[in-house]
């Protein structure tokens, strides 16, 4: 894992054509803009993991319960 620290306006390449851009830090809040071909998915960690528990969930007919627990929120 590569871990950088960038300000306000200052951005990265993830290759030739991926750019992700800091737009703004407020509050504890993160604001990126992120430049990339339309065929690379960009999605969020939260997404997909919801997506992963419910195609799981699916998959082994899991109560709405078990679904719950899955994503965390169960708890």
């Amino acid at each position: 894992m590569l871990i950088l620290q960038r300000k306000e306006g200052e951005s990265l390449l993830i290759g030739e054509d991926i750019k992700v851009s800091v737009l703004s830090v407020e509050a504890g809040r993160v604001r990126l803009a992120i430049q990339a071909p339309r065929d690379v998915p960009i999605l969020r960690d939260e997404l997909k993991n919801a997506v992963t528990a419910n195609q799981e969930a699916a998959e082994e007919e899991a109560s709405p319960m078990a679904l719950l627990d899955m994503l965390g929120g169960g708890k």
